[in-house]
């Protein structure tokens, strides 16, 4: 038997030592699932939707002890722990709300000798290959809305946020959802490598670039669904025209520093506008000062640990490079004498992109403020990457804003916002931050295929 240690990140002790799975443990939860599958797609989906409405009532009575758990293995202030569980009820409350419509069946000719409809079929079995940093926001978006469709899945959470998956298991068998229709699969990436050998019918992954094209070319002969939700390098842009620069700068410190910066639309590149950068850099900084870096259990804590040891080592080489090729630390940047994975924001002025922080994902606190001279400047460098998630413009002029953001490459444009999740929108990447689209209209239909009847008689 082959176990691994969840750690706490804040204190790098020991919280659970778990089974991890092996080929033959996952080979025979597929099996399970396999053949439950039938039985639970031939349920009706009000059905379906109740056994989803139960989980969510569940979540609300748990949440504290939910946030707890999630708050001490990912090093999750533990308000911001309540936050993620509040938003993923509000997610659930869409697909709660929305499913039976867009699963039923569509009549689009009525009339005549041949009528036609469309049905919305299940996939079958899919993975679900989650994530560490929002364990429930990234996970809904997933296994929810593939239950109501009818699919059977199984659900591998990041072995960092192993304890909030085996919650999630427990709460959705106390809901009436069959442990023939839904299984946990736990361990690291060999674990995950073995349900990409298994015959399934979808895969949706959410995680790193590299695994997700890993995972891609793995499954690609099975022309199967395989959804990507990768990672980004999102830009931010303050023009000239921003009203209340105090506003806006602790908006763009918000969309950095929230969940630690380790959230794949969290700012992670900063432009302004020469004519406002001093004021901005200013009163960034001055906020970004105030910010409270410590346990995550404590009530008031904006900061705690990152989540992986290993991360901090690679957002400091980062810092370094920017240091050595011109840029100005101007505030924290180091790893704090203390247990635990903690180190202080970072903030970089006078930076390019020939610095890594403004091309690597960080996926951590820092960021790097670049001065531009005008929009074209700053379209240019905002568009200057491989990723394509999101990309934000703070300016107090709609059609200014409304020109910039029609000409980023993103799934997402955010006016006088940023790192911000609808589950009334598509939330979808482009080039390396990923395929396909969940949440909306759309994240409801990824879990389904589309039989066309046509009828006479």
């Amino acid at each position: 038997m082959s176990t691994f240690n969840v750690i706490n990140p804040a204190t790098e002790e020991v919280l659970a030592q778990l089974e991890e799975d092996s080929a033959a443990s996952v080979q025979e939860k597929f099996e399970l699932v396999k053949k439950g599958q039938q039985e639970w797609a031939a349920i009706p989906v009000a059905e379906r939707v109740n056994a989803i409405r139960r989980f969510d009532g569940l979540l609300g009575e748990e949440l504290e002890k939910l946030a707890k758990i999630l708050s001490e293995e990912v090093g999750k202030p533990l308000q911001q722990s309540r936050n993620e569980l509040n938003g993923a009820r509000g997610r659930i409350a869409f697909f709660i709300q929305h499913s039976e419509k867009w699963l039923e069946d569509e009549w689009l000719v009525t009339e005549g000798a041949t009528k036609e409809r469309i049905s919305y079929e299940p996939l079958g079995v899919i993975a679900n290959i989650s994530a560490w940093n929002y364990p429930y926001l990234v996970g809904v978006n997933v296994f929810i809305p593939a239950l109501i469709g009818g699919n059977a899945v199984l659900y591998k959470p990041s072995e960092f946020s192993s304890l909030t998956g085996l919650a999630i298991r427990d709460l959705l068998y106390r809901s009436g959802i069959p442990q023939n229709v839904f299984q946990v699969v736990l361990g690291g990436g060999k674990v995950g490598s073995y349900l990409l050998d298994l015959p399934l019918n979808g895969y949706y992954f959410t995680g790193s670039n590299k695994t997700g094209k890993l995972i891609a070319q793995r499954v690609a002969e099975k022309l199967v669904p395989c959804q990507l939700e990768l990672g980004g390098k999102d830009p931010l842009y303050v023009t000239d025209e921003v009203t209340d620069i105090d506003q806006v700068a602790g908006a763009a410190l918000e969309g950095v520093i929230y969940n630690n910066g380790q959230s794949c639309c969290a700012v992670e590149r900063i432009y302004v506008h020469e004519k406002v950068y001093d004021r901005f850099i200013d009163s960034f900084l001055q906020q970004a000062k105030a910010l409270k870096v410590g346990d995550p259990l404590t009530e008031g804590t904006d900061i705690g640990p990152l989540t992986r040891k290993d991360q901090l080592a690679f957002i400091l080489d980062q810092v370094q490079d920017a240091q050595t090729k011109g840029a100005t630390l101007v505030y924290g940047g180091y790893r704090m004498q203390q247990p635990g994975y903690f180190m202080m924001p970072a903030v970089l002025s006078g930076v390019n992109h020939s610095m890594r922080v403004m091309q690597e994902e960080s996926f951590g606190p820092v960021i790097g403020i670049q001065k531009v001279g005008s929009d074209q400047e700053a379209v240019e460098l905002m568009k200057d990457t491989s990723y394509g998630l999101t990309a934000a413009v703070y300016t107090s002029n709609k059609e200014r804003a409304d020109q910039l953001l029609r000409q980023m490459n993103t799934g997402t444009v955010y006016w006088n916002c940023c790192d911000r999740v609808s589950a009334n929108l598509p939330w979808s990447g482009r080039k390396d931050s990923g395929l396909g689209s969940t949440l909306s209209f759309s994240g409801i239909r990824a879990f389904v295929q589309p039989k066309s009847w046509h009828l006479r008689g």
